[in-house]
This record gives structure tokens, C-alpha cells and sequence, in this order.
């Protein structure tokens, strides 16, 4: 078995108590186990002396899984790396909805299944967005569940126009608007009015958050559609926009951000036979 690379959230995973179990499994299991953190922690947080981390982009090379542990946020955030380089991932929640994830922490006897390449692979379309600024390029990025273009924290709304292959879609006042995957209709779309749409569905989702137009409802359109998103000329503010939930980018009027399919597609791993209205089902009956 190839190398197997484990990401904890130290933030979630207290004492790093999972990521040590999965570790014993695996190596028990003959596998090579390396654990690297998914992301920078503060510098007063320390780390514990008697597991090795080894840093994430040096470990990618020839990794045949990525292991994560924690909610969804850590999964989309992990999602991107994984993709880029191919690699499969499978969840470990950690966290509360944990809709991503395959396992939960008290399930780790099952990750000796992947050692024996005892699981499926589901491959779940991402979205490309590129913002453009006149001519220039100023921020281009993949995202697994939406992009979300909102105000920001002032109550005022912000005026945007979504417009479909050039088309106008939407054009309102608002507080904001998500354009989503299948994968993400169960995340901030759900919460705003959108509807829950199958992972294998070849759909983008164009949900408007507290618009002030009774005409303005939830777009479900192909993934064929090129979305783009700006503020109208009257807008009197700028615009944020964030993809998964990352560092948000600052629109100015006259600044577009063209979102389409991408090319790449985010294999998650898994382990279980399940239909994807069980965990439906499952997740909201636990919230």
C-alpha cells in the first residue's frame, strides 16, 4: 500500500485523540502513515512531541489517500490540494453536520478497508471562478461547494446582476448571492432558501440570500452555464466575494466574476453503501 497522508484539525481533534487511533490502525495494517497539518496553526499552539508532522506539500508526491479529520471546513479546505494533485480523500468527522465526511470518529476500525483498496471513489464536480478587473485577472480559484458574493458585515444591501452565457438572470437588491455545486445545496444554499440536489447531478445553483424582490428565487441551471456576477451600475458599495468559505475578496463596481464548471473534479472516498438520502436523512435528524 502506498503512503497514506493523515490531516487533523488540532483545533477539532482535542489532543489529537482520532488522528493517534488512525494512526495505530494503519501502521498495524502495514501501512506508510505520514500526518501533516492541513493548515498553519497559531504559534502559541503547540503541538504534541511524540507524533512526527511532516509538511504537507513535501509528502504529496506519490500519496495514494488523504485521511482528513474534522467538519466540512476542513474537507473543502483539504479539497483543493487534493484535486490539484489527484488524489483521493476521505472524510473523518469531527465536526457537527459533517456532510462531506465518510466516517465518524467512532468508525476508525473501517480505514483498515483502504488498505486493501476495499472502497469506491465518488467524483464530485467543483466550480472555476476568475474575477476580472477591466483586463486583468485579479483572483482565480476552484471551490467543491459555492462561491458566495455578499455585502459584507454592514446592514446596507448590495445591488448585483447575475446574468447566464450573457443573459440576465437576476437583478436586485440584496444581501448577497450563492452560486453552488449539487455538493454544496446542503450547505449555505440550503440555509437561504435553495433546494437539496443530488451530489450526481449536473446542475449549478444560483441562490439569492434575502433579496429584495418577491421575483428573485432560486436558479437551477446546467453545469453548461457560464454565470457571471458584478454590481450593477447604481450600486453605491462594494461586494465580497468567497469561495468555501475562504478569505474573502474585495469587488469594486465594474470588477465580474465569471463561474463556470471546472475541468478538475474532487474525489472523495467511500467506504460505505449507503444513498445519499439516508445521509440526508441521518444528518438533519442528528442537527
Amino acid at each position: 500500500m502506498k503512503k497514506i497522508i493523515l490531516t487533523p484539525n488540532p483545533y477539532r481533534d482535542k489532543d489529537f485523540q482520532t488522528v493517534r487511533e488512525a494512526i495505530r490502525i494503519l501502521k498495524e495494517a502495514g501501512t506508510d502513515v505520514r500526518v501533516c497539518l492541513p493548515f498553519e496553526v497559531d504559534r502559541s499552539y503547540e503541538l504534541p512531541r511524540d507524533i512526527r508532522f511532516s509538511r504537507l506539500d513535501r509528502e504529496l508526491n506519490n500519496a495514494a489517500m488523504i485521511v482528513c479529520f474534522g467538519g466540512d471546513g476542513t474537507i473543502l479546505h483539504m479539497a483543493k490540494t487534493a484535486t490539484r494533485h489527484g488524489i483521493p480523500i476521505l472524510g473523518v468527522n469531527i465536526g457537527t453536520m459533517g456532510f462531506m465526511a465518510e466516517l465518524e470518529s467512532t468508525e476508525l476500525e473501517q480505514l483498515t478497508r483502504i488498505t486493501t483498496g476495499d472502497y469506491s471513489i465518488d467524483s464530485r464536480m467543483m466550480l472555476d471562478v476568475t474575477v476580472h478587473r477591466d483586463r486583468d485577472i485579479i483572483f482565480h480559484d476552484i471551490g467543491l461547494n459555492d462561491v458566495v458574493i455578499t455585502k459584507g458585515a454592514i446592514a446596507r444591501i448590495v445591488h448585483l446582476e447575475v446574468k447566464c452565457d450573457g443573459v440576465q438572470a437576476m437583478e436586485c437588491g440584496l444581501d448577497g448571492v450563492i452560486v453552488a455545486t449539487p455538493t454544496g445545496s446542503t450547505a449555505y444554499s440550503l440555509s437561504a432558501g435553495g433546494p437539496i440536489v443530488e451530489p450526481e447531478a449536473k446542475n449549478i445553483l444560483i441562490t439569492p440570500i434575502c433579496a429584495h424582490d418577491i421575483a428573485s428565487r432560486c436558479i437551477v441551471a446546467s453545469d453548461q452555464r457560464v454565470i457571471t456576477v458584478g454590481l450593477t451600475k447604481n450600486a453605491r458599495r462594494n461586494a465580497f466575494l468567497s469561495v468555501d468559505g475562504g478569505k474573502a475578496l474585495r469587488m469594486n463596481i465594474g470588477d465580474v466574476a465569471t463561474i463556470k464548471k471546472s475541468n478538475l473534479t474532487t474525489k472523495l472516498v467511500r467506504l460505505k453503501e449507503r444513498s445519499f438520502y439516508d445521509v440526508v436523512a441521518m444528518k438533519f435528524k442528528n442537527d
